[in-house]
């Protein structure tokens, strides 16, 4: 017996592809910031509270996560760390940081799109959320759009990957050079 798709089901994941391409929006901000590209989004009643990506490198702060971001901004723009009924978009599924802070500030979703099968502590890894101590449970949708925000990732990795092949080969031929005009 197959299961029936309802309209609001349907239209719950219109939302959660509208907002999950909001936040690969984001991510790409931290790309061209030489950041890992992950972007985030809380929305509350179908608006935006906050939104923000990675910026760890530039801002030299370990604790600078697309999630932790928008957590902050949010919790300054509502004048409570506490976030009930509000539904976080992320690209990358949340680190056991990030996913503390989740739990903390008391989100009523989260919404995630690739799996991060290094350090994820949603489901991958670290099943954090699934602990039934915590006093806050929080629902989770998995895989939103996850295809395009893995390669999204996945894409940046090669590049940067690329580039340090490519650093690498300018100072062996610099050094090659180098060796060259000693020997003259």
């Amino acid at each position: 017996m197959q299961s029936q798709i309802t309209p609001s089901q349907t239209m719950q994941q219109q939302e959660d592809e509208h907002w999950m391409r909001h936040a690969m929006a984001l991510a790409t901000q931290a790309e061209r910031a030489g950041e890992v590209p992950v972007g985030a989004v809380l929305v509350r009643a179908g608006q935006m509270v906050a939104e923000g990506w990675n910026l760890s490198l530039c801002e030299h702060d370990p604790t600078a996560h697309a999630e932790i971001r928008v957590l902050r901004q949010a919790g300054q723009r509502l004048s409570n760390y506490r976030l009930l009924d509000t539904t976080l978009y992320v690209t990358l599924e949340p680190c056991i940081m990030c996913t503390g802070a989740l739990i903390h500030a008391r989100i009523g979703r989260l919404v995630y799109g690739a799996s991060d099968l290094k350090t994820g502590a949603v489901q991958s890894v670290f099943p954090l959320l699934g602990d039934a101590r915590h006093n806050h449970q929080i629902p989770v949708t998995a895989g939103v759009l996850a295809q395009e925000c893995s390669q999204q990732l996945s894409a940046f990795f090669a590049r940067r990957r690329q580039e340090k092949r490519a650093a690498r080969e300018l100072l062996r031929q610099a050094s090659q050079d180098e060796t060259a005009a000693g020997s003259r």
